[in-house]
């Protein structure tokens, strides 16, 4: 598979979306599409692009032990924002 190939297009996004809530049983908000593509942009762009997967994940580990709401989803995300936002001067670059 080239990596052309593996570039979805936005409606492709949504069908990825939809297949992952009817297989793991989520609503639409459950799966903030925006919010976690803001996340990733945020971090890759303030911190690394390798680290927005990372980071979108520890967001979803962060929000699921705290019960995993659609308000603790964002809570999280927000606190991960918050953090790539004032990477450059915490990690001391």
């Amino acid at each position: 598979m080239t990596d052309k190939n593996r570039t979805l297009p936005p409606e492709a996004l949504e069908d990825w979306a939809v297949a992952l809530r009817e297989r793991f049983d989520l609503s639409a908000e459950d799966v903030p599409i925006g919010l976690i593509l803001d996340l990733a942009r945020d971090v890759a762009n303030g911190v690394a692009r390798p680290a927005a997967p990372f980071s979108a994940f520890v967001a979803g580990l962060v929000a699921g032990r705290q019960g995993g709401s659609p308000d603790e989803i964002r809570a999280a995300v927000a606190a991960v924002v918050e953090l790539a936002g004032t990477w450059p001067e915490r990690s001391g670059r």
